[in-house]
């Protein structure tokens, strides 16, 4: 049983990785698609502001389980889904960040929660080189029984290059298959 519900959550974060890539042009985008493994409500007690111990990620999760803003690891920067965040750098240029789509699913049986982060562009100029590409972020892990601690394995794919001021582009992406793998710790620390 618990080998079925891994396989199922796994099953679940490939397709969100990888389905993402090849969306139709004419339909809108769903900014933030939310499942539960058993098809049951999401649980309003997981909603609020989510911090992790490092690396500067936090989430706002709505009741319904929607996240309506996340701060990326990428700059501590706060994105909206469906909407570009523009920043002004220090040197006075435009950055985009520019959300796909993201996904919530959570297992009540296993309290396992998984979100994906998918950010479609991103094009940071840092004078006179320009950082551009995109990322999918998966968080995967249980939930306390207080729901209030959430243990998670973030594994980042992403795809970014380094533009420099002497024609040179580096290649600063992960590995497509494996990404890279750092565990979390969230803490709750505002509720709604």
């Amino acid at each position: 049983m618990r080998l079925t519900r891994a396989f199922a959550v796994t099953a679940w974060v490939t397709i969100m990785v990888t389905g993402s890539c090849n969306r139709p042009q004419a339909k809108p985008v769903q900014t933030v698609a939310v499942a539960t493994q058993d098809g049951s409500p999401f649980p309003a007690a997981l909603a609020g502001h989510w911090k992790s111990d490092r690396h500067g990620w936090e989430f706002v999760i709505e009741p319904d389980g929607r996240i309506s803003s996340a701060v990326l690891s990428f700059g501590r920067i706060a994105v909206t889904p469906g909407e570009t965040t523009t920043l002004t750098t220090k040197t006075g240029e435009q950055a985009t960040l520019t959300p796909g789509p993201w996904a919530v699913h959570y297992d009540p049986a296993a309290h396992m929660l998984t979100i994906k982060i998918a950010m479609e562009h991103i094009r940071i100029p840092m004078t006179p080189n320009l950082l551009e590409g995109s990322s999918n972020d998966v968080f995967t892990g249980v939930v306390s029984p207080s729901m209030d601690t959430w243990q998670a394995e973030w594994t980042t794919f992403t795809s970014y290059k380094a533009h420099t001021a002497d024609g040179q582009t580096a290649d600063l992406s992960t590995d497509q298959t494996y990404g890279e793998t750092v565990a979390l710790v969230f803490t709750k620390t505002a509720s709604w």
